[in-house]
């Protein structure tokens, strides 16, 4: 039990200080340059192909969901005739 222990020890510390080694670019400025231009795109279009999809897959959505429950809301206001 004992030396599971120190290793688990072991392995955590072994883990936080390689953790703190690996540096990532700082890409701030970049991203604020490119947010900011005036090129006539709304702001939740400026990230690029995968805002655009994200965007229309959610109108996409959106429209067929109120479509949906507007048949849903017709259909259980008129009930069905019995034969």
């Amino acid at each position: 039990m004992y030396k599971q222990l120190m290793a688990l020890r072991q392995l955590s510390r072994r883990t936080f200080t390689s953790s703190a080694s690996r540096q990532f670019e700082n890409t701030v400025k970049e991203k604020q340059k490119l947010f900011q231009e005036d090129n006539g795109m709304p702001i939740h279009l400026k990230g690029g192909v995968k805002d655009v999809v994200l965007y229309r897959t959610t109108m996409t959505l959106t429209v067929f969901g109120a479509g949906y429950v507007m048949y849903e809301l017709f259909s259980a206001a008129m009930p069905k005739k019995p034969q």
